[in-house]
């Protein structure tokens, strides 16, 4: 196992991180296209898995997977979302903290 098996691991954090912050929203919000944000990051983390996956435990194949985890990124970082933030910085961004919802049914959704 390579240090590129490190890289390909770090880059899987960063997918599911990703994927529950989107989930995060989309629970507090209900805004739709987080919706889509957070099905379609299920697949895109599966994706990234299967790569770390391929880099770890196939020496010859390495950059395959860490190809398909870089896939999974683009991918997830494609999916259009509305915007949730106006004034807060980077910190609270990071974290994904928006203003809560309360009439989440009121909202329009595909």
């Amino acid at each position: 196992m390579s240090y590129l098996a490190y890289v390909a691991g770090f880059g899987v954090a960063v997918a599911v991180f990703l994927w529950l912050r989107d989930l995060r929203i989309f629970y507090q919000t209900g805004l739709p296209g987080y919706r889509t944000a957070a099905y379609r990051g299920v697949l895109y983390t599966a994706l990234a898995l299967l790569g770390f996956f391929v880099t770890s435990l196939a020496e010859a194949w390495e950059f395959l997977g860490l190809g398909l985890v870089l896939a999974g990124l683009y991918l997830q970082g494609r999916v259009v979302r509305e915007r949730v933030w106006h004034d807060e910085g980077a910190i609270q961004r990071f974290f994904g903290k928006v203003e809560r919802t309360k009439d989440k049914s009121s909202r329009k959704r595909p």
